[in-house]
């Protein structure tokens, strides 16, 4: 299958890439940086010098393709509404990335009982409505294969290009940094989390497999943050971690990622991929802390 995918130097669309590679597909990836672009080439993918602002190209390259993935940003409705377009009529295939913080709480630290699966009723912060309605967009386009996969905190080691992922790399610079690993908070509230080597593999099963209209959540396992960030310093040998203010965090990181990436609860359950047939491998983001940070 011919695959157009935006975000291939990026940590999620560059293990999606190279998992689509290692499967047979041909895949054309989209690169903003020249200097990446070569990067993407050693992994067998076909470097496309682009931005998602680029209309004329994300539409003439959906149109020569089987199916287009967009691993480049789970906001951009430019983007989306551009590969919708292309792509109405044509029963060709969308797998649009989103991500679990459409559950996502303003709990500044502090722990939740609540636990979505695909099924349950949710009312998003209104930071993310415009998210949900993306996705919302994207699951009710006609004339085409529609797919929507939302992940929850993502770990591990780059498979593609090098690329980090949001969460977890801040919290280790911070630690690396200031001698100190950090918390928000009290540091009890909880994200759902999945490795990036299952995140790819749920990506070529759903290409395969998925019907249209699918969504699905993507977690194998949870952690509060506290937990990780004590892992971060006991690996690091900084010793215990230590809590920091919503304001100190704001500062620091700005309001999205404090808020909502770092001080939330956003705890989901994977039904429906698993429901699918995908069987993810790695459970715990504590130890690859333990094995990858030192």
């Amino acid at each position: 299958m011919k695959v157009f995918l935006t975000g291939a130097s990026g940590f999620i669309g560059g293990a999606v890439a190279s998992r689509l590679v290692q499967a047979g597909h041909s895949v054309r990836g989209l690169v903003r940086d020249p200097q990446k672009a070569e990067a993407c080439r050693k992994f067998g993918v076909e470097p496309i010098l682009g931005t998602l602002a680029d209309t004329a190209l994300l539409t003439a390259e959906a149109r020569v393709v089987d199916a287009v993935i967009n691993a480049a940003s789970s906001d951009n409705r430019h983007a989306a509404d551009t590969l919708i377009a292309a792509l109405s009529g044509t029963g060709k295939t969308l797998i649009h990335t989103s991500g679990t913080s459409i559950v996502a709480d303003e709990a500044r630290g502090e722990p939740s009982d609540a636990v979505f699966d695909e099924d349950t009723p949710r009312t998003p912060e209104p930071d993310k409505e415009a998210r949900v309605a993306l996705d919302n967009t994207v699951l009710t386009a006609s004339g085409m294969r529609s797919i929507v996969l939302c992940n929850s905190l993502i770990y591990g080691d780059p498979l593609g290009p090098n690329a980090r992922s949001v969460q977890l790399p801040r919290l280790i610079d911070e630690a690396r940094k200031s001698g100190t690993a950090r918390y928000i908070g009290r540091g009890l509230n909880r994200w759902s989390t999945v490795h990036i080597a299952d995140v790819a593999d749920l990506y070529l099963l759903a290409l395969d497999r998925a019907p249209t209209g699918f969504f699905a959540f993507v977690e194998n396992g949870e952690s509060s943050f506290r937990d990780m960030a004590q892992a971060i310093g006991r690996t690091l040998g900084l010793g215990e971690a230590q809590s920091m203010s919503t304001e100190d965090a704001i500062t620091r990181w700005g309001r999205e990622v404090a808020i909502f990436a770092l001080g939330s609860n956003s705890r989901v359950r994977a039904k429906r991929a698993r429901a699918l047939g995908w069987n993810p491998q790695h459970k715990s983001a504590e130890m690859w802390i333990e094995r990858a940070v030192a």
